[in-house]
């Protein structure tokens, strides 16, 4: 028997989450927002002879990012594969770049670019922890999840080092630059897509077995006659089948109680939901226009390119603690640390910042030393949330399914994020106008909400398989003992594997199943 390697696994699940597109459109509209020329182009002539972006046009050019595809990516996935549905909406946020980069004078045009770009971030972010949650070797699929989230975060920091260099150009090149950028990232996907093999778990839901048989090898790197191939995927048909019993799957199936499928589905959308209202995509879409208002000495580019560096920096810790403190412990230490950041940073900035619009020479030795707290607060909170709240869930939402309803329940969980995200990113300016820093206090009260949450609800999937953890869901184990739980599904495939071969003469000789991809 040949030597597995998860070589192919890993650089596979490193160009599928590469994008860089979900974090850099984040990322890349903040910078914008401030630059003269987009503000000459979209904004508003004010009463003074000067053009301004209002908070409602702030609201409609972001927020719009986030309306869309992530439901729509359940009818493609199933239909069109893991692999045809990502060269479908790469091409759709690719095309929505284009309409933005040629974009003139018009708002309408710009937003309208904007939501179909959305449409393809959105089914994107649901489509590739549904594809690496399927091909990655269990002992390594936190790990490769969380490469992607922090792929995304790099792509928010490159985001604002591409916006750092341009502002101060005194033409449409300033924005027209950072956002064309991503025309790039939508070309090398649908150029990239056409080597990526096709999910071996969606090839045996669709009874292409033979197909199954090659990718397994490959992701492996053994022959296809290697007698772990066929090992791999009887055990996967074995579970596969356990799981499907019952005929394909209903959007209402993801509600019901079999299998504890309305328990699963909600612990997907609500740990979204918690992710969004953590309070950090308020400093990645409106940091610039915050903190020049916090009276800071610092460049607001400059704030948000340190912000985007400590965001890649703290997702790189939770590549391994992922694996080694698991996922509830990770997200209840992560709750806690950002919400001491917020309560921290709400309190000091009502206390001493100026108000919003106040000339910086007016500003006291008080207003200043508030806004410099107010930055280290919200540093340590972004930090905070790359380590635990950033990629978590995405792992929790692309290890919690079975196959028969997990395009459809991943979409879900998808959709709730970019449902609030369009939330948080419409009305934040709009209550921050009202009540400046103590709308960090939300998001304290919201993580206080999480942690107890996690603590009642989310049961620990660390090192199980995704048929594994299908049986932990049925077995009725509480969350806080689930840490403990020992599964018997991979048992009883490995049992059935094992009757075959002594059925056809030959030695049990396979590696343990933690090694493989499967």
């Amino acid at each position: 028997m040949a030597k597995v390697s998860n070589r192919n696994a890993i650089q596979l699940a490193i160009f599928v989450a590469f994008g860089f597109l979900f974090g850099y459109d984040i990322g890349v509209i903040s910078g914008c927002l401030i630059m003269p020329d987009f503000i000459r182009r979209f904004g508003e002539l004010g009463p003074d002879g000067e053009y301004f972006l209002s908070s409602s046009r702030q609201s409609i050019i972001t927020s719009l990012l986030s309306a869309g595809g992530a439901l729509a990516q359940a009818f493609t996935s199933d239909r069109f594969g893991r692999r045809g549905s990502i060269l479908i909406w790469s091409g759709i946020f690719t095309a929505g770049v284009a309409v933005q980069t040629g974009t003139e004078y018009s708002i309408v045009q710009m937003t309208i670019g904007r939501f179909i770009a959305g449409l393809g971030v959105g089914a994107l972010s649901a489509i590739v922890p549904l594809y690496n949650g399927e091909t990655a070797p269990k002992a390594l699929r936190g790990t490769l999840l969380v490469l992607y989230q922090l792929q995304i975060i790099v792509g928010i920091f490159l985001s604002y080092i591409i916006d750092l260099a341009t502002h101060k150009i005194p033409s449409s090149a300033s924005w027209r630059v950072p956002v064309g950028l991503q025309l790039v990232w939508g070309t090398i996907m649908l150029s990239g897509i056409l080597f990526l093999p096709e999910s071996p778990r969606h090839l045996l839901g669709t009874g292409r077995r033979e197909e199954a048989c090659t990718v397994v090898a490959q992701l492996n790197g053994v022959p296809l006659d290697d007698p772990l191939v066929q090992d791999l995927v009887s055990e996967l048909e074995y579970g596969i089948a356990q799981e499907n019993e019952g005929g394909k799957a209903t959007w209402a199936e993801c509600f019901s109680s079999r299998n504890m499928l309305w328990k699963r589905t909600m612990n997907g959308m609500m740990l979204q939901f918690v992710q969004q209202l953590n309070g950090q995509n308020f400093y990645y879409y409106y940091g610039d226009t915050f903190f020049k208002s916090a009276g800071t000495n610092l460049d607001p580019y400059v704030i948000q390119v340190i912000l985007g560096a400590v965001s890649v920096i703290g997702t790189v810790p939770a590549l391994r603690l992922i694996e080694t403190w698991g996922r509830r412990r990770s997200l209840m230490v992560g709750a806690l640390l950002e919400a001491g950041c917020s309560l921290v940073a709400g309190v000091v900035g009502h206390l001493t910042l100026a108000p919003t619009g106040t000339a910086k020479e007016l500003l006291t030795k008080r207003n200043k030393s508030g806004g410099d707290v107010l930055i280290a607060f919200a540093v340590l909170h972004v930090f905070s949330f790359s380590v635990f709240w950033g990629p978590t869930p995405w792992v929790y939402l692309g290890e919690s399914f079975p196959l028969r309803v997990r395009p459809k329940a991943i979409a879900l969980g998808s959709a709730t994020n970019w449902f609030w995200n369009f939330l948080l990113s419409f009305f934040a300016p709009r209550i921050a106008a009202k009540i400046g820093p103590l709308i960090l206090l939300i998001f304290f009260g919201m993580l206080l909400f999480g942690y107890v949450y996690v603590y009642f609800f989310i049961p620990e999937t660390k090192g199980l398989t995704l048929e594994e953890v299908d049986e932990m869901y049925t077995s009725g184990v509480k969350p806080w003992n689930s840490s403990t739980w020992k599964p018997h599904l991979g048992e009883k495939a490995r049992q059935r594997v094992a009757e075959m071969h002594k059925a056809e003469g030959y030695e049990d000789k396979r590696v343990s199943p933690t090694e493989s991809t499967a």
